[in-house]
Formats: C-alpha cells, sequence, structure tokens
C-alpha cells in the first residue's frame, strides 16, 4: 500500500487521520465504485524508487512475461543461482551491493523488480501479486540454491508454494513476518476506511483466489526444515525486531543476526548481511 499509509505510525491523536476516515467513509457511502477504484490506486501503487547505489558491471537485464505485466530481470556473476526479491515500494538496486559480493564468491545474483516496481510494468502490487511474480520467476529459470529477501519479500517467498523454495536455505533482511496484523495495524492507524480497504481486498482476493486470512508467514518459517537466516535491527521502524526474536527462539533451523543502527532499509548493504551470506553458503 502507499508509503505515506504503510509507513504511517502516529501514536496520538490525529486530526488529519479522524478527516480521512470520515471522507472515505462518505466516499464509500455515495459512490462505492469509483471509491473502491480510487482507493485501490492509494492503497495498491508502490513508489517507484530511485536508485541509490552504482550498477555493478557486467549487469545483464532481461524480461519476463507475467499476469502483471513485463518483469525486469537482472543477473551478475558465474555459477550456482541465489534469487533475490526486494520489498514493498524497492527495487533491485538495493541489493547492487550484495548482488556483487554474491557474485564474487562464485554465485550468481538474479534479481528482478516486482510490478509496479523498479523498471518492470504495471501499476499495482499485493503480497499476492508478489507471490505470483516469484513463482513465474522460478518458472523461468534453473536450480536456486537460495533465497535473499527484503521485507515484504520475505513474506512473499515464505508464502509461496513453488518447489524450488521448499529445501534451500533462506536469507530474510528486515522481515516483516506479522504481514497481516502489520497491514491492518497500519490502515487502522491512518484512519482510512476499514470497510472501503476491506472492499479493496475482496477484489484482490478474487482476482488471485488468495484468502487474506491464509497469510501467514511466521508459521511456514516455522514448518521448514531448511536453514535460514534473519538479518535484523532491533531500531527497525517498519519490521518488528521481536517477531524476528521470536521466530529464532521456537526454531533450530532459525538463526538470528542482530545488527546496529541501519534501520529498515540500509541494513540491505551492511557487512552482516555479507558475512550472513557466506555463512548460508557453507553450511
Amino acid at each position: 500500500m502507499s508509503n505515506k499509509i504503510y509507513f504511517n505510525t502516529p501514536s496520538r491523536f490525529s486530526l488529519k487521520r479522524s478527516l480521512v476516515n470520515v471522507s472515505t467513509r462518505l466516499h464509500h457511502t455515495l459512490a462505492r465504485k469509483h471509491a473502491i477504484k480510487t482507493a485501490k490506486k492509494l492503497l495498491l501503487t508502490p513508489a517507484r524508487l530511485k536508485v541509490k547505489n552504482l550498477e555493478p558491471k557486467g549487469l545483464q537485464r532481461s524480461i519476463v512475461n507475467s499476469p502483471q505485466g513485463k518483469l525486469t530481470t537482472y543477473k551478475l556473476g558465474t555459477g550456482p543461482t541465489w534469487l533475490i526479491t526486494h520489498g514493498w515500494s524497492g527495487s533491485t538496486s538495493q541489493f547492487y551491493p550484495l548482488m556483487e559480493h554474491i557474485a564474487q564468491q562464485g554465485f550468481t545474483a538474479l534479481a528482478f523488480d516486482y510490478a509496479g516496481h523498479g523498471e518492470s510494468e504495471g501499476q499495482f502490487g499485493h503480497l499476492p501479486a508478489f507471490v505470483d511474480a516469484l513463482d513465474v520467476i522460478a518458472d523461468s529459470c534453473d536450480e536456486i540454491v537460495g533465497i535473499v529477501a527484503h521485507s515484504m519479500g520475505s513474506a512473499a517467498v515464505l508464502e509461496s508454494k513453488h518447489q524450488k523454495f521448499q529445501s534451500v536455505p533462506l536469507l530474510l533482511v528486515a522481515p516483516v513476518l506479522n504481514y497481516l496484523e502489520n497491514l491492518m495495524q497500519a490502515v487502522h492507524r491512518s484512519g482510512f476506511s476499514m470497510k472501503l480497504f476491506n472492499a479493496v481486498i475482496a477484489e484482490v482476493e478474487q482476482e488471485y483466489q488468495y484468502p487474506l486470512q491464509r497469510i501467514n508467514p511466521q508459521q511456514h518459517l516455522l514448518d521448514r526444515q531448511a536453514f535460514t537466516m534473519i538479518v535484523h535491527d532491533p531500531e527497525d521502524k517498519i519490521a518488528n525486531f521481536s517477531i524476528s526474536e521470536e521466530m529464532a527462539s521456537q526454531s533450530s533451523w532459525v538463526e538470528l543476526v542482530s545488527t546496529a543502527s541501519y534501520g529498515h532499509s540500509r541494513i540491505m548493504k551492511s557487512q552482516e548481511v555479507m558475512e550472513s551470506f557466506n555463512q548460508l553458503t557453507q553450511k
């Protein structure tokens, strides 16, 4: 959903939030179809992240067709493939430093931009579309030996039932593991009409045959029997660090690496992520 809502976490009364609630409820009551169309654009349109990292030399772009439009893929290096997936309003460019590191270790780093993100086509984004895109990318490539995922991309990887993902190691960076709870709380805090929000979700559920209540990344992670490393910052204001701690304490397959002062996004090019990748390749 829109950054203005997804990343908005007010803790006290807000006149603006109250006005949002009144206006969206009234809009839904007086013009239901138009309200849903407008809400879909607001809630499901990600921000196109501007490239901040230098593009690695030798980076190869390709196109993969998907139901959401043409998805841009990026490949660097040679050897066994590690798939990389960004999060909401993210892009592959955030992973350029890690892709260089992966290539230097003798692997192929394969990343892609979700629909509505980076250089890919499309306007809308949401978890069912993320899962669908992941499966399309997996079908388009040969064997995958590991996956790196950031934020909401982590939830998508855990939700996917694709056979190529089930027994490979995962490196989850600042993962949003309580996706459904996080989503509902964010919408509630924004003041947006929950009735209108539910109407938008109903359309997505029907289109993808993907009931919202089915989403449960935490349980899927606990059910896995392949090694997972989580790199997370306790100061992360987007993804709940305590849930990463809980997952590591509940599963012998999950190891948590705590960082300091990186927050939610800068952590992707931290030394801890690079070292965690090295550890996974040696297990």
